[in-house]
């Protein structure tokens, strides 16, 4: 069984660590001086992932995730050399803000069942 229900300061922490990571995405992507057009149209792609639920939820749960861990920007960035950093550091705010609204990685159980929600 699936259960890893955050609460309290753990919980906040986490809501906090979004905040800072997007925040520092946002500020970098800035410095870097991309465009704010590409940045309005590409701050959702990441929750194409939600597609995967038309297969079922344990696909959907694990595409999902995929598409909102800071691992795989950060992973793509570090190997694709600084033109992809304004799509990573877009897709790090992405998920950061998602962290903050209280958007967590998804378990198989359901799509509202996260590591910040519960599915409550």
């Amino acid at each position: 069984m699936e259960r890893g229900q955050t609460t309290g300061h753990v919980r906040i922490m986490l809501r906090v660590e979004g905040a800072v990571a997007a925040g520092a995405a946002i500020w970098a992507y800035a410095l870097f001086g991309a465009s704010w057009w590409l940045f309005s149209i590409l701050i959702f792609l990441p929750d194409v992932g939600m597609l995967g639920y038309l297969m079922n939820r344990r696909v959907g749960a694990w595409i999902y995730n995929l598409t909102h861990t800071y691992s795989l920007p950060i992973i793509i960035a570090m190997l694709g050399g600084s033109s992809i950093w304004p799509f990573a550091l877009i897709w790090v705010a992405h998920i950061g803000l998602d962290r903050v609204l209280g958007y967590g990685l998804k378990y198989t159980a359901g799509f509202k069942t996260t590591h910040l929600s519960g599915g409550v």
